[in-house]
């Protein structure tokens, strides 16, 4: 892998990698994360999207949000992972655990103390991942405590 950087959530690679991952979701579930997500969400220090690149192809890319506690679920402190996604061609080579490493790292240097995020049942892949990484399940938040395929998982930074 040549790299991450340190993106826009509207930058092209970002949205080409967005689009890719609704599609899958479409694929996998019969709908898209319904989530609303604006440009705003990832900028420091209140977030953060990161792109990784292999032979200068935008392979995967990661974000997170601030997120903090209230009647949806979140915890003072949270930072909630989104668009985690790598693209076929490039799975098995390690770039998911390097974003998301990435993430938790940039995350606890801006004072979140928690990460958490949400997966569903069909991503079995994704699930690995977040517990091989030491991410434990916790109580479904946000938009995603209604529905019985989400998954919600959560790691203290």
């Amino acid at each position: 892998m040549e790299g991450i950087r340190v993106v826009r959530f509207d930058h092209p690679d970002a949205v080409r990698l967005s689009g890719l991952v609704q599609a899958e979701y479409v694929r996998r579930y019969g709908y898209d994360d319904m989530t609303p997500l604006r440009p705003g969400h990832f900028d420091p220090p209140g977030g953060l999207f990161l792109v990784a690149y292999l032979a200068g192809e935008a392979v995967g890319c990661g974000g997170w949000r601030v997120q903090e506690a209230g009647a949806e679920g979140y915890a003072v402190g949270d930072a909630e992972v989104k668009r985690m996604f790598v693209v076929p061609e490039a799975r098995g080579r390690g770039v998911a655990r390097r974003i998301l490493g990435a993430l938790e790292e940039s995350a606890r240097a801006a004072g979140r103390l928690r990460m958490v995020l949400e997966t569903g049942t069909p991503l079995h892949e994704a699930m690995g991942l977040y517990a091989a990484c030491g991410y434990v399940p916790t109580a479904n938040f946000g938009p995603y405590r209604g529905y019985s395929d989400s998954r919600c998982f959560a790691k203290a930074l």
